[in-house]
């Protein structure tokens, strides 16, 4: 069961590097993400349905609440981190990123949710960061943009993280509903900003 648990992490953490590669060499930028969204809204719709009427969880005004709050979120990480890629290279700008948020999520939630993370897992989430950070501290890396980006980017990773640990866990809401709904939010949001750059649209 470990052995397929490890598997399932492996696959997901390729889709992930896949995905931000893409987004680094995407011309569309925001738009991008915003195909992105609507395309996993849509996608997704099926498999809504289904948990909808198998196991919705905890559904209402705190729930809607709280899809969109982690909607908006999501919207500024992806803001954050397109805009950082337009100024870094991927090999620095995903690197502090990825390396940011987990580090400050741990940080708070050991400060102010009461977690107690054994002497083990913090260790190996020691290394895992300082490997991570050690990719983007390289000499002659100056993209101070670049780097101001994705250090914000990290921020928002921790923001969501921490708010969407207490969405699914304390609230006992549905992860499958509360990824389409904060999914609907993120393509709602950022649909102004593509929806007046019509060129844009065109380039993705």
């Amino acid at each position: 069961m470990l052995s397929f648990a490890l598997l399932l992490v492996f696959i997901a953490a390729l889709a992930h590097a896949g995905w931000n590669l893409f987004a680094k060499t995407a011309e569309g930028g925001t738009t991008f993400v915003w195909l992105g969204a609507l395309a996993g809204c849509v996608l997704y719709l099926p498999v809504l349905l289904v948990a909808l009427v198998v196991a919705p969880g905890r559904l209402g005004a705190t729930a809607f609440g709280f899809m969109v709050v982690s909607g908006a979120l999501h919207s500024l990480y992806f803001v954050l981190l397109q805009r950082g890629y337009r100024d870094g290279d991927l090999s620095l700008v995903y690197p502090l990123a990825r390396g940011t948020g987990p580090l400050l999520a741990t940080i708070v939630a050991i400060a102010f949710l009461g977690e107690r993370p054994s002497p083990l897992a913090l260790a190996g989430a020691a290394l895992i960061v300082g490997a991570v950070f050690s990719l983007a501290t390289r000499p002659g890396r100056a993209q101070e943009a670049g780097i101001a980006f994705a250090l914000l980017t990290g921020v928002s990773i921790a923001a969501y993280t921490l708010w969407d640990k207490q969405a699914v866990g304390d609230q006992d809401l549905s992860p499958i509903v509360y990824f389409w709904g904060l999914g609907l939010t993120n393509t709602l949001l950022l649909s102004p900003w593509v929806l007046h750059r019509p060129e844009a649209m065109r380039r993705s």
